[in-house]
């Protein structure tokens, strides 16, 4: 029985855990690492990248037994607006605040997929926009503006 690697859904997903933990792991380096007490800036990148590798040996062995084929197409408007959304939201978190950027974020990530229903986009939008301040500005403290710049506050 012969393996074919390159369709093979959970080998090439935790291909991906792997690259990703690895690359965290090697741009931490030069950073301090410090204790789990004392956490230096290297800290949680070194652990979490070593995180994704050993999920991703994991989801790589599950694909070896499984060898589930991947299904459909590469969908070229996902891979355009995905890394656009993200160079957007930091773009706009600058300008208008942290409520434009995430409003900004989740209409442009939303416009990747196939079926988009703008009532759904709204009211996900404003979920996650209310989470989102809740957590990150109120909960956690993050030092962002929630808007500025075009609306004049």
């Amino acid at each position: 029985m012969k393996i074919d690697l390159r369709d093979n859904k959970d080998f090439l997903s935790g291909l991906m855990f792997i690259v990703t933990g690895v690359v965290a792991m090697v741009i931490a380096r030069d950073y301090p690492f410090g204790s789990a007490l004392r956490m230096g800036p290297g800290y949680f990148p070194s652990v979490l990248g070593g995180i994704l590798v050993a999920f991703g040996v994991y989801v790589m062995l599950m694909g070896l037994r499984k060898q589930e084929k991947v299904m459909g197409n590469w969908s070229v408007r996902a891979l355009i607006l995905l890394p656009l959304s993200m160079f957007v939201y930091g773009f706009l978190i600058e300008h208008v605040g942290f409520i434009g950027a995430l409003l900004a974020l989740t209409f442009v990530s939303a416009a990747a997929g196939r079926e988009f229903k703008l009532i759904e986009v709204l009211l996900v939008t404003i979920g996650l926009t209310v989470f989102s301040v809740g957590l990150f500005i109120y909960g956690l403290g993050l030092p962002y503006p929630l808007v500025k710049g075009v609306w004049g506050l």
